[in-house]
């Protein structure tokens, strides 16, 4: 890239995809330097510090820059050429198969890959290693809402509106979300709900700085989220607030959902939840009374064994008030990770086809067989969830290739799920960084990272996205793409695997043509010229679809439907030796597993270790000070970091960041548990103690 060239871009974190543009910079730690990019609509030039910062995992002295390969005689992992390290790959693959069948190989993606990876690592799976076992770490973030959009209106879609739509609705409830630190620059949507007159409900059990904004903040047992919308529900229909046209005309199954909701008076939910009565009276009458509302929700009602019904009942909030299918108005969840909408598209979940088909669809199978010219009948059928897939490790799956993942941090009940991986015959993982996984693994296969590469992702509202190439990676490393090429050519496969995205991209949009994900009319020429297309798009000379449902929803009959919920409790509640609930979630200067933005030292000079948020009568209570170590123990371990004493935070609940690993791992403790429906554990509920411990940590918080 010239020193005059600037490209225009996104950024590699959040699924806010904010736009960013890059140039040439010095030869330092920034390859290339970050440039405001003000025209694009999602974040109008703003960035939080992941973003700005992202340039300096680019850097030689952070990431991995050639393949490795463990050596049989120490046991250390050591540097090899990629033909060595491919044909080790494809040997243990093809070595595992032939002694234990198809489905002993798994595969693992992940919700940061683009999506022509994904489109390319689902196709990979299923055609060349013929395998079922495949899934990824996007069903630890956004399953439960997807499986609740599902079931509602027939299509999942993370937001059916786009985010300017937001400052102008007259409520939102924000369930389970802090922006201000998961999503900086979307925080100005609810600063501008504020000034234009709208009101803001924040429910969350730590008042965070997102529920600082709130009109109204209801802070609620963690588990108890289904109780609460229950209760709001409840007092509609008592109140007499229902939109009986609404529900008349466009709903079915109000029947069956009004009774479950009037088992949850308000007293009730009241025990249960901790929300006073008159708090709830008073937020369903801010949401009721508005002309227009939404409800947003985020990973604390979704990460739940409960959390598709969690969801399902806010939904039945928005359809009972009619606040679904109408202009500035209906549900929406904050989806997270990068692509977290793309990479649940497009064939990387167990039991998907690329365009959101069913895999056990005969047509969704036939119509993709004929674009990837194979017998549907040699298709597998769907395999195991994320975490079941994780569990299998070392039993019945005894190979496994991972791209764009760190379950070794991620996982729930981490320390099982490293013990599985550890018992694997065999393990190859695609990293731009050496990960806590990636150093478990038999080869390390080091990939091009954003900057570094063109492909597409989709946001959380549907909008279709180019990121372009802005940089030439070290002469070490290789794409994704070219990786599944290359193992695709060694097991047999000489064709069908193009490296050049925009081939893959061309391919992907016959795939997911008539499927509910239809990008069929969508091309990089377009996205361009429109600042990203929203799906779905069939025509190429027809518009995008930026507001989704407003004349009918994508069921059959064209209804949205009530499904009746009641609250039940968590998988594991508190007792006399567990006492306390832990709660997980992130912080503004870390991202997910911390692989990439623990290697930054701005951001980690920001958040330099993980820590324990306790309420100051608790923290009196186990006799523990600020900053004093404190042990926090469940059924499943034991993590040790220092206490952060807050009024903030409810007296039965402590909260502890997940990007870390070691000693202060929180989802050592976190509890498997899975919705029945979306497959999701449930990482915002478990119940633990606490414990004051001498034991201060000398080890420096890992990169």
């Amino acid at each position: 890239m010239s020193e005059v060239t600037t490209v225009p871009t996104h950024c590699p974190y959040c699924a806010l995809q904010c736009g960013m543009s890059l140039r040439a910079g010095d030869a330092g730690e920034f390859p290339v330097e970050v440039v405001d990019r003000p025209d694009f609509p999602v974040n109008r030039g703003a960035l939080c510090g992941k973003g700005r910062t992202a340039p300096a995992v680019l850097s030689s002295r952070v990431r991995l820059t050639e393949p490795l390969v463990r050596c049989p005689d120490t046991g250390a992992l050591r540097p090899a050429a990629w033909e060595e390290a491919l044909a080790a790959v494809a040997d243990g693959l093809r070595r595992t198969r032939a002694d234990h069948g198809a489905d002993a190989v798994g595969v693992f993606g992940g919700g940061g890959l683009t999506n022509e990876k994904a489109y390319t690592l689902g196709k990979f799976a299923r055609v060349v290693l013929g395998t079922s076992q495949i899934d990824y770490n996007g069903r630890f973030c956004m399953s439960s809402a997807a499986a609740a959009h599902q079931r509602a209106f027939g299509l999942d879609r993370g937001l059916p509106f786009p985010l300017e739509d937001i400052p102008r609705t007259g409520c939102v409830i924000l369930v389970g979300s802090n922006l201000a630190e998961t999503m900086p620059p979307a925080l100005r949507y609810l600063t501008e709900l504020k000034e234009n007159g709208g009101r803001l409900i924040v429910v969350d059990p730590r008042r965070t700085r997102t529920a600082e904004q709130a009109d109204l903040h209801l802070a609620p047992r963690p588990g108890t989220d289904l109780a609460l919308a229950l209760g709001m529900l409840h007092l509609v229909v008592a109140e007499g607030r229902v939109d009986e046209d609404f529900v008349r005309e466009r709903t079915s199954g109000w029947e069956g959902a009004r009774a479950a909701a009037m088992a949850h008076w308000p007293e009730h939910v009241e025990r249960i939840t901790g929300v006073a009565v008159p708090q709830l009276r008073e937020a369903v009458r801010m949401f009721a009374e508005a002309a227009t509302g939404m409800v947003l929700t985020a990973r604390g009602p979704e990460q739940q064994s409960k959390g598709t019904d969690t969801v399902g009942a806010w939904i039945n909030l928005c359809l009972a008030t009619g606040k679904a299918g109408r202009p500035l108005s209906g549900y929406g969840c904050l989806t997270g990770q990068g692509n977290g909408q793309g990479g649940r598209e497009h064939g990387q979940k167990a039991d998907q086809l690329p365009g959101y088909r069913k895999l056990d669809d005969p047509a969704a199978r036939a119509h993709v067989a004929g674009v990837w010219g194979v017998d549907p009948d040699t298709l597998p059928g769907p395999g195991r969830s994320a975490y079941e897939l994780l569990d299998a490790l070392g039993g019945d799956v005894r190979a496994l290739l991972l791209m764009g993942s760190n379950p070794v941090v991620s996982a729930p009940r981490a320390a099982h799920v490293e013990e599985r991986i550890r018992s694997l015959d065999f393990l190859a993982v695609a990293d731009v960084v050496l990960s806590e996984t990636a150093e478990l693994a038999d080869v390390v296969l080091p990939v091009t990272q954003w900057a570094e590469e063109t492909g597409t992702t989709t946001n959380l509202e549907g909008r279709v996205l180019l990121r372009r190439k802005a940089l030439t990676p070290p002469p070490g490393v290789r794409s994704d793409l070219e990786v599944l090429h290359g193992l695709a050519a060694l097991l047999g496969r000489d064709k069908g695997f193009p490296t050049d995205p925009e081939e893959v991209f061309e391919e992907l949009r016959r795939a997911s043509a008539g499927g509910p994900a239809d990008y069929a009319g969508i091309s990089y020429r377009r996205i361009e010229e429109e600042q990203g297309v929203f799906w779905p798009c069939p025509d190429e000379d027809g518009p995008g679809t930026p507001r989704l449902f407003l004349d009918r929803f994508a069921t059959p009959d064209g209804r949205a439907r009530f499904v009746p919920v009641v609250h039940r409790a968590a998988a594991e509640e508190t007792d006399a030796e567990y006492p306390v609930v832990l709660t997980t979630g992130r912080v503004v200067s870390q991202y997910q597993s911390g692989a990439q933005t623990r290697r930054v030292a701005e951001l980690n000079a920001a958040a330099p270790g993980s820590f324990v948020e306790l309420h100051p009568r608790l923290a009196e209570r186990i006799g523990v000070a600020d900053g004093e170590p404190v042990a926090v123990v469940s059924r499943r371990g034991r993590a040790v970091a220092p206490a952060r004493v807050t009024a903030a935070i409810r007296p039965d609940t402590v909260f502890m960041p997940f990007h870390w690993p070691g000693e202060g791992r929180a989802n050592t403790l976190t509890n498997p548990a899975l919705d029945p429906v979306s497959r999701m554990p449930e990482f915002k509920v478990c119940a633990v103690r606490l414990e004051r411990t001498r034991h201060t940590s000398t080890e420096a918080p890992r990169p």
